[in-house]
């Protein structure tokens, strides 16, 4: 995620400027051209006298890529160069996030008019050269390319809009309403009561919208094509704008691929949101691309920003060149994807990048591993790209480095500091600190490995460029994502400088130079693991290099590890942990010297040899040989290194309990002044032991002023689990804000981190727990705030109070297998006496599923082309499940989540959607949980690595499905003090008082079988937790995830319990005589075959109809025949399904009718013709409706069902089963029937007289028909249910009652229980245009593409 937040504060005010750059500042004051500076700092890290000093150093030359949020290129600042080239030479989605899928080819009619992938006719300009004709055409929806603040502020004016429009209908409603009450004082007969229910109905459905509103926002058409030279895109916006006659795709000015022309749109004024496009694979993939949050303008801004009118908020290489590498992906917030990570270096290289800056980081179980990480070191040492990258927010405690900068040996990783002038300027503190100093959020090292993590400090606040879409120029943001691009920025000018005087440019020189000449950031040695070697000095850096050029550009790789042990290599040493620290080591480390894949074996690896002096930082704890000679091997086949070893003797017992810092640090004998060529950083530290029992440790009169920390190390005893802490503060006026953390470090694990802000408003006492690891260090952080308290001039004094508790048990996380056996539980308290009271509960279920479908292939485009020349390769698998409930699941992958950086492979993404297309949830590594409704789902997860043969391995991944059990299927599980317990009932274990040294054991009992809930299935497992201690101040609980210490519980689903019933009367034996059974079997196998037949020609019609008469010959008056000649009538009608083929008639044939009826008199054969057909099949299906209707004898079928059936009858049982089929054969029939009644009424509404005189039977006696069909059906059916409302709706329809037949309708969508049907929301469609609600069939319009999408998104 970025490295940064946003401060909102837009009041600039404050003190002035004085002293040097780290140095104590008295009587500081802000004037006019010191508070601009300020607002943009350049001045802390040299970037302004070394400009001042070298005018056309400014960056120019350099080009750095932005790995971000994706630049704005209309953002102020970033049009130009200070030479005049452009600012922005490329902008690309590295996500994918803004791909559209343009697959799709059309052709123009001589109108020139196409259709659009949404469905909209679309004018293409006559003017737009397109040699092949043809036309690509895809859609978005907008909010999918917007941020979700910009998201929200249109929702909010288009809601407003919305609402206007509304009230206005509601308004008409209403008046409708008290119209029709002053002219009917009396309503009692039927059909007035109907109309007014009719107008009622009108006025709560525009309520009920206006409550129920949930914008999705318009559709943008895009249209690509080739002009014979280049790809160009076109936008349909119209939908964007109030106006129609703006946004017309044809007004569109063509744009291209954005590297080409350097040409960017704005969707509308209203967004103000600017974007690019770039086309892929050969026109079949669209990007649009846009920003997913200020970050990466901002951090644009403070590298590179250019304002010739306002010179003092120029960014720090105001000459440099950009391009943005977007690998935050808007469908995740802005998170960034290994999809995105990958592509930004492969655009990186392409463009010949100098510089990469990364404001993105996370956590990482393992540092300097992973596939991004491989990728990096290739682009370093392969390209000389120099890469740099912040170091994270999660400070004040050590080890907190995130990765990629923090951890990453290829990567410059920064610091965030704060000089007094950016604190009385940029932050409006009232009384700046005295001197400069680390941001109290930015991360320390040392890395889990020993490195030191930060290499370099950099001012981490700026008031910077931001996207036009905010509405406001600029912002102040601090973090160390603005640290980072400032030193980004300053390496850039030496860049800059280093190529306009011949100096070869390599990560390897100007990191050294960097690190060799910055000014340190506090007067201690373990300082450095907050600020690094200290803050960089672009001056001081270019003398470095200047001075150097002619030396190679070598780097020195360190491996360390301990004698006697060959696992793990680390980069430094790093002895955190109690006995660690109580003895003399000896460690041997591997310094190899590492050159350029494109060094000349012969003029630099052939010559090298450096004699090293090695010196430690303290001789009586660190002791190191004196000298070191090193040499290349020489061999000429391949790039391997000597390794020289040499061995350390690392002494901490003497040492007092705390941090300590030292190196070892090799010097070049014949060129001292080059400082040191490698460090070997040690970090020490040692623990507090506690030794007193009950086990309670303070820490009393600590004394804090802003930005000061306060360190303490613990060895937590053995057996302690959980802390109580108290922290009383006084001696203070005015509030204060501390940070108080709390980390360890456990081997393959990320650090385990606790941390609470705290504020104080006045002298008092608050309280923390918080769990713990048993005999592992653990550091106390206390810092307040930098910021806070300034200008007070009170020492805040703070006591700290520690008490650890703990119940030691041999099972922390349980396994119960199925069986109905208990778990013995073995619980014991190490340190002090604890009251024992387990609580367990299984609140989840974890379905496991194998893909039904692996599809491998090579993704087409060069964006997946790697520097190395591999294609990377795609596996998309295919996941189905059904919820019979709605819920609320999360997809779980256990060996790939929680991972981006620490791990092999490159990406992970997956796509939840229902059997209509719809997305209801995306994500990746860290995937959410989701609220699906009841259906059936498809999730596709989408793999990339350019090794095959590890995708392969991965065809039968594993996925499982996790939900949460709603609160009354959550199942508590029950304790006993007996084996025998759980069977018996007897033995209830509640409580107990654990006395150190005294073990007690319980039983923990499985779920009770009757218990599970209806969605576990046979190895499905039940996740919950299970705690065994409370918190001494908390009261009884029942929740053991609330108390301090809890572990995962699990339970393997077992195969479900024989149904004793099943198969009961199956095999009954039959009265009837067997020649008889026969003829039944031989009449149904001939029915089965017979609705089994095609008829998609003509012959295969005739041959069916002869079949069909023969069999109605031979068994007259069988219903389950002719319900089955229904049915394949109305398969055939090539109306609709077999139900609801009506629906389809209200959408395409109603309009048709319309436009016939316009035409000239002499037009109406036109009618007639197209509608014969229709009327022919509709008397055909009414035909066989009627046969299946009277097949049935209704009031004997009516007489069986008021009869009540005994449960315990099985004949009975199977006489009501039988009734119930007969009742549904007789519904559909009624059902199909009126349809068909409804449509002929339909066609002819318009009389025309050929059709009038073909038909014998009149439009009343119709009418009559329909209305006789369907109150007969009202007999046995529901007429409103989803099944069968649509006939209602129709009558609804007929006698004008719109409102009534939305409503129904509406009943019906919510009550199917089913994914959405289509035809449903057409037919809703069609009602709100004749109703003449145009703002609701347009908001209906855009859901339809939310609800019903073509085809499925791209990844």
């Amino acid at each position: 995620m970025p490295c940064s937040s946003i401060e909102t504060s837009n009041n600039f005010c404050g003190g002035g400027d004085g002293g040097d750059v780290n140095g104590r500042i008295h009587n500081f004051k802000l004037n006019e051209h010191t508070f601009l500076a300020s607002l943009m700092p350049k001045k802390e890290i040299g970037a302004d006298r070394f400009i001042e000093a070298h005018p056309h150093y400014d960056g120019r030359g350099a080009v750095i890529a932005i790995f971000d949020s994706g630049v704005d290129p209309a953002a102020s600042g970033l049009q130009l160069t200070s030479d005049g080239k452009p600012k922005i030479l490329d902008v690309i989605d590295c996500t994918g996030s803004g791909d559209v899928d343009t697959s799709k080819v059309v052709k123009a009619d001589k109108d020139g008019r196409i259709q659009g992938a949404s469905g909209a006719s679309l004018v293409v300009n006559s003017s737009w050269k397109n040699p092949s004709g043809e036309w690509h055409v895809g859609y978005k929806l907008i909010y999918e390319l917007f941020t979700d603040t910009l998201t929200s502020r249109i929702k909010k004016e288009r809601k407003r809009k919305w609402d206007e429009k509304n009230q206005e209908e509601i308004a008409k409603a209403v008046l409708h309403l008290d119209e029709f009450d002053q002219k009917y004082t009396k309503v009692e007969d039927p059909k007035l009561k109907r109309a007014r229910e009719d107008l009622q109905n009108r006025i709560d459905l525009l309520k009920k919208q206006g409550d129920s509103y949930d914008d999705k926002g318009p559709v943008i058409d895009a249209v690509v094509w080739h002009d014979g030279e280049l790809w160009r895109v076109a936008l349909d916006t119209q939908s964007l704008h109030d106006d129609r006659k703006c946004g017309k795709l044809a007004d569109f000015v063509p744009l291209t691929n954005y590297r080409i022309e350097q040409k960017y749109g704005i969707f509308s004024e209203l967004d103000a949101c600017t974007f690019v496009v770039n086309v892929y694979d050969e026109g079949n993939i669209l990007s649009i691309v846009t920003d997913c949050s200020p970050h990466a303008t901002h951090v644009a801004g403070i590298a590179t920003a250019f304002h010739p009118q306002e010179p003092l908020l120029n960014g720090v290489a105001p000459g440099a060149q950009i391009i943005s590498c977007k690998i935050g992906d808007t469908r995740l917030g802005s998170m960034e994807t290994g999809t995105g990570l990958t592509r930004a270096l492969i655009a990186a290289v392409e463009h010949k990048c100098d510089l990469i800056n990364m404001s993105y980081g996370e956590p990482a179980l393992l540092p300097d591993y992973g596939r991004f990480v491989d990728l990096v070191n290739e682009v370093v040492n392969k390209y000389r790209l120099i890469f740099v990258s912040s170091a994270g927010n999660s400070g004040p405690a050590l080890s907190t480095v995130g990765a990629p900068g923090g951890t990453s040996s290829s990567i410059i990783g920064v610091g965030a500091y704060v000089s007094p002038a950016m604190a009385a300027g940029a932050h409006s503190v009232v009384e700046p600190p005295p001197e400069g100093l680390e941001y109290t959020w930015s991360s320390r090292g040392p890395t889990a490995d020993g490195d030191l993590g930060v290499c370099i400090s950099a001012p981490g606040g700026a008031v910077a460029p931001v996207p036009t879409w905010t509405l406001q120029g600029r912002m102040l943001m601090n973090g160390t994502s603005m640290a980072s691009p400032s030193a980004c920025g300053g390496i850039a000018l030496l860049i800059s400088a280093m190529k306009a005087e011949g100096i070869p440019v390599s990560p390897y020189s100007v990191r050294i130079a960097l690190e060799n000449t910055s000014i340190p950031v506090g007067g201690l040695p373990e300082d450095k693991l907050t600020a690094g070697q200290g803050l960089m000095q672009v001056d001081k850096a270019y003398e470095y290099i200047q001075k150097s050029q002619d030396l190679s550009c070598v780097c020195y790789q360190i491996k360390v590890n301990q004698s006697g042990k060959s696992t793990p290599i680390s980069r430094g040493i790093y002895l955190r942990e109690a006995t660690a620290c109580q003895q003399s080591t000896e460690w041997a480390v591997h310094v190899e010297p590492r050159f350029h894949d494109d060094a000349s074996k012969l003029e630099q690896l052939v010559p090298f040899e450096e004699c090293i002096e090695l010196r430690s930082s303290n001789n009586a704890v660190v002791r190191a040989p004196e000298y070191l000679l090193l040499t290349h091997n020489g061999r000429t086949f391949k790039l391997v290194n000597i390794l020289h070893y040499l061995y350390e003797i690392v002494d901490p017992s003497n040492l007092a309990d705390g941090l300590h810092y030292y190196e070892v640090y090799g010097i070049d004998c014949k060129a001292p002044w080059r400082g040191p060529l490698f460090r070997i950083p040690i970090t020490i530290t040692k623990p507090k032991a506690v030794l007193n029992r009950p086990p309670l440790v303070s820490f009393s009169k600590m004394s804090f002023l802003p930005g000061h920390i306060e360190r303490r190390y613990i060895e937590v005893p053995l057996g302690a689990s959980w802390v109580e802490a108290t922290m009383r503060t006084s001696g203070f006026d005015t509030s204060r804000r501390f940070f108080v953390d709390t980390v360890q470090l456990c081997p393959l694990r990320r650090p385990i981190k606790w941390e609470s802000v705290v504020t104080f408003s006045s002298p008092t006492a608050k309280s923390f727990d918080f769990p713990v690891v048993g005999g592992q260090t653990m550091e106390l952080a206390i810092a307040q705030f930098w910021s806070s308290g300034m200008g007070s001039h009170e020492t805040t004094i703070v006591d700290f109070e520690i008490v650890f508790h703990g119940i030691g048990v041999n099972r922390t996380e349980v396994v119960l297998d199925g069986s109905e056996a208990p778990i013995r539980i073995e619980a014991e308290a190490l340190l002090a006496s604890e009251r024992l009271a387990p609580t367990a509960t299984l609140n989840k279920i974890r379905v496991p599923y194998r893909p039904t479908e692996a599809k491998l292939c090579t993704l087409p485009t060069n964006r997946d082309k790697l520097p190395s020349g591999k294609q990377i390769l795609a596996l998309t698998l295919t996941y189905l499940f059904k919820l019979e409930d709605g819920a609320e699941v999360k997809p779980h992958i256990p060996l790939l989540n929680n991972r981006i950086y620490d791990t092999k492979f490159e990406s992970q993404f997956y796509m939840i959607s229902d059997t209509n297309k719809r997305v209801y949830a995306m994500g990746d590594c860290y995937p959410a949980s989701s609220q699906l409704p009841k259906g059936e789902y498809s999730l596709r997860l989408y793999l990339r690595h350019d090794n095959v043969q590890y995708l392969e391995k991965m065809k039968q991944l594993v996925l499982f499905l996790e939900r949460n059990l709603e609160e009354k299927d959550v199942i508590p599980l029950n304790f006993f003090s007996e084996p025998d317990g759980p069977v018996m009932g007897n033995g209830t274990f509640k409580y107990s008082i654990l006395v150190p040294g005294i073990k007690e054991s319980f039983y923990l009992s499985p779920p009770n079988k009757d218990k599970l809930p209806k969605c576990s299935s046979q190895g499905s497992v039940l996740l919950g937790a299970i705690s065994h201690g409370k918190l001494s101040y908390a009261g009884e609980g029942k929740n053991p995830q609330k108390n301090p210490v809890s572990y995962q519980i699990s339970y393997v689903v077992p195969p479900s319990k024989i149904d004793e019933d099943k198969g009961k009367g199956s095999s009954s034996a039959s009265t009837k005589p067997m020649a008889e059974r026969l003829q039944e079997e031989i009449r149904e196998a001939k029915i089965k075959v017979f609705g089994s037949l095609k008829q998609d020609s003509d012959e295969d019609r005739s041959e069916w109809k002869k079949l069909a008469q023969s069999l109605k010959s031979e068994y007259p008056k069988y219903t389950p025949l002719l319900v089955k000649i229904l049915e394949s009538l109305l398969s055939r009608s090539n109306i609709g399904d077999k139900i609801h083929y009506y629906e389809k008639c209200l959408v395409e044939v109603f309009p048709f009718i319309l436009f016939c009826a316009l035409l000239p008199c002499n037009s109406s054969r036109l009618l007639n013709v197209a509608n014969l057909n229709y009327l022919q099949r509709y008397n055909v299906i009414i035909s066989a409706a009627d046969e299946v209707i009277d097949s049935i004898d209704a009031d004997e079928l009516a007489k069986l069902f008021s009869l009540k059936a005994d449960p315990e009858d099985e004949d009975s049982e199977k006489n009501k089963k039988k009734m119930e089929t007969t009742r549904d054969h007789l519904a559909e029939a009624l059902y199909q029937k009126g349809l068909a009644l409804a449509e002929i009424e339909s066609i002819k509404g318009e009389k025309p007289s050929a059709l009038a005189a073909s038909e014998a039977v009149s439009s009343d006696l119709r009418s009559d028909l329909f209305e006789e069909n369907f109150k007969e059906l009202t007999k046995w059916v529901d007429v409103k249910s989803s099944k069968y409302g649509t006939l209602y709706v129709l009558r609804e329809r007929r006698f004008g009652r719109l409102g009534t037949a939305l409503k129904v309708l509406n009943d019906m969508i919510q009550d199917d229980g089913e994914p959405p049907k289509k035809k449903f929301y057409e037919m809703k469609l069609s009602l709100l245009d004749e109703i003449g609600w145009n703002h609701l069939s347009t908001y209906e319009r855009q859901w339809m593409h939310v609800r019903f999408p073509p085809s499925l998104p791209l990844f």
